[in-house]
């Protein structure tokens, strides 16, 4: 479970509390698809209670800075996901693999979970939700461009190492109970999320040459300066108000991702 403890030692030593373990996966191997769909399915029976009781619990300067962030951030996390599930089950059937279909369901299923508890948070704070962004709206007229796993999955992993720092910079800006919690059950949950992704792609890169995953690499980088500037011209008046200046947010985003490529790197040398 390297990716799951590689990250979270960072985030400790970051301050994040990413509380509450998720369900055991299997460590030191590969986790198999069906296994995916167990842990899919045990997770969703773990969710934490939201006090949504408390009410919104949001102040006139937390919605002034992070308001209009979170309602982009909460419909990008609500995708229907056709697509991809489309390229899983194309990706399945030629690897003999249907519980991958499966499992990836189960992950879209959780992400929009994650989308609605935010859509609920922006009702009860008087926000509401939005039908359209332009940070959305580039990225899911690229999805029409990914063709298969590989292409899917990469900015999959890049988005959510992003995520692990923007939802702590939310968790940070406020003092909303409820709020605070979403974050942390988000939290949370990116974190095995990230193994299934960094699992995928170590997969898809195991018989690739050396020149090819070189070339691989490049792309990844210069992909993810690309996201990460996105992320932070959106979203930067949020992110600075949870305590993240450019310098911190750029070394943030980087350790969590070159987490990821040591992880895919270590499980592709083993497959």
């Amino acid at each position: 479970m390297a990716v799951n403890f590689a990250i979270q030692s960072k985030l400790d030593r970051r301050g994040v509390d990413v509380v509450d373990a998720s369900p055991p996966l299997p460590r030191g191997r590969m986790v198999t698809s069906a296994e995916w769909v167990d842990y899919f399915r045990a997770n969703a029976e773990r969710a934490r209670s939201i006090p949504w009781g408390r009410g919104a619990g949001i102040t006139p300067e937390e919605h002034s800075a992070i308001a209009r962030s979170l309602q982009a951030w909460q419909l990008g996390e609500t995708s229907d996901g056709r697509h991809l599930r489309a390229a899983a089950q194309r990706y399945a059937e030629r690897i003999g693999d249907p519980d991958y279909v499966a499992a990836v369901d189960l992950f879209i299923h959780e992400e929009q979970r994650h989308g609605e508890m935010l859509g609920q948070f922006l009702d009860l704070s008087g926000v509401g939700r939005v039908g359209a962004n332009w940070g959305d709206g580039l990225f899911r007229a690229a999805r029409y461009c990914l063709i298969n796993m590989e292409a899917w999955t990469t900015p999959v992993v890049m988005v959510e190492s992003l995520a692990m720092v923007y939802y702590n910079a939310i968790r940070r800006a406020t003092g909303s109970a409820v709020l605070q919690t979403i974050c942390a059950q988000i939290l949370t949950d990116e974190v095995p999320h990230l193994r299934f992704q960094c699992e995928r792609l170590a997969i898809i890169f195991a018989r690739r040459s050396r020149l090819g995953m070189a070339v691989t690499m490049l792309l990844h980088r210069m992909g993810f300066i690309a996201v990460v500037a996105l992320v932070w011209l959106g979203h930067r008046r949020a992110i600075r108000a949870g305590g993240y200046d450019w310098r911190r947010y750029w070394r943030a985003a980087w350790d969590r991702m070159r987490a990821c490529w040591r992880q895919m790197g270590r499980l592709r040398s083993k497959d």
